[in-house]
């Protein structure tokens, strides 16, 4: 019987064994802070004033999605 050693072995992770950065990756790490920043304060606002809290959320969504697209971009 012949053992098939492939299939017990670790995949390899790709985002772990890259060394190199993407020329966006400092702005996409600000623009992650400041998503979570907003999201933060925003669900803190709406539990006093649901139009401002939206607001705010929104505004976290829409910071987070240009990070996506950077990330994309990459």
């Amino acid at each position: 019987m012949e053992s098939n050693d492939s299939a017990a072995q670790k995949p390899e992770r790709r985002h772990r064994n890259e060394k190199k950065r993407d020329r966006f990756f400092v702005f996409r790490n600000i623009l992650n802070i400041l998503f979570m920043v907003g999201a933060i304060v925003g669900v803190v606002i709406y539990l006093n004033d649901h139009s401002t809290g939206t607001a705010i959320i929104l505004t976290a969504i829409v910071v987070k999605f240009t990070e996506c697209v950077l990330r994309m971009m990459k």
